[in-house]
């Protein structure tokens, strides 16, 4: 009983601090990222007055909090851009409810992207886009034109939903030549579409875009975590080799107590 006492304090102890800190108050990139998903949900819920509120906060709340300094030249331009556009698109009133939710997820997975490192919202974007792709494969297989620029349209506005998001959770080459072959496809899509290699441009850009989803999710991990429990595992191993070594200490001074009371 002892024993398990000792562990459950000395497990208290040196996971305290961890606890402490995952504890605290919201920081100032969390208060924003929150600020982006209420007027995400309020845009999806129609309530465009409110989204077009909430957007004006988040330009306000990151001029006070002086936000710029903790950004990079490219992250800022990506936000002020994402940003700008969701404010526009919302305040367009011939803009459909599609196209507003589009472009205010667009710039919600930014802020999400600059605010998490780990886990971002716009991985759980791999099945509608891949869904997209596949359509725009099958589409090319069968030879039907019409249905190849319909499922390509589709599949360009899922990855431009994602895209600047992705700009900064990935090395700038690797977005580069992403970007520089999704946009190929793009402006010769009717030469692709009737080229004998188009299958292979097709399956090379499916590599990618499969790569690009399964690296991202391998980082997923929180190396925190991996310290508490690599920590832990120590203590609980150190707890038991002491107290294994006191028990055979104590067995062992046993049979000489006894032998000097004879």
């Amino acid at each position: 009983m002892k024993f398990m006492k000792a562990v459950f304090i000395l497990f208290f102890l040196f996971s305290a601090p961890h606890i402490s800190l995952a504890d605290h108050a919201p920081s100032p990139v969390n208060e924003l990222d929150d600020i982006a998903d209420q007027a995400l949900q309020m845009t999806k819920a129609g309530k465009y007055e409110e989204a077009k509120h909430l957007l004006n906060h988040f330009s306000e709340e990151f001029t006070v909090q002086s936000m710029h300094q903790s950004f990079s030249m490219d992250e800022l331009r990506i936000l002020t851009i994402s940003h700008n556009l969701a404010l526009e698109t919302i305040n367009q009133t011939n803009s459909g409810i599609e196209q507003k939710v589009n472009a205010v997820t667009r710039f919600r997975l930014v802020m999400d992207a600059l605010s998490s490192h780990y886990q971002p919202l716009w991985i759980e974007m791999e099945d509608p886009l891949m869904e997209a792709f596949n359509g725009v494969k099958s589409a090319a297989e069968s030879g039907n034109s019409e249905q190849y620029h319909t499922e390509l349209n589709l599949f360009l506005s899922k990855y431009n939903i994602i895209q600047p998001s992705i700009k900064l959770d990935i090395p700038v080459d690797q977005a580069q030549a992403l970007d520089a072959r999704i946009s190929y496809l793009d402006h010769y899509r009717q030469k692709v579409l009737e080229s004998t290699d188009a299958m292979a441009e097709l399956t090379t850009l499916q590599s990618d875009l499969e790569h690009l989803f399964e690296n991202k999710k391998e980082d997923e991990a929180d190396p925190s975590l991996w310290w508490v429990i690599i920590s832990t595992g120590s203590i609980i191993v150190s707890t038991l080799s002491y107290v294994g070594w006191r028990k055979y200490r104590g067995q062992g001074e046993a049979p000489s107590s006894e032998r000097q009371k004879n």
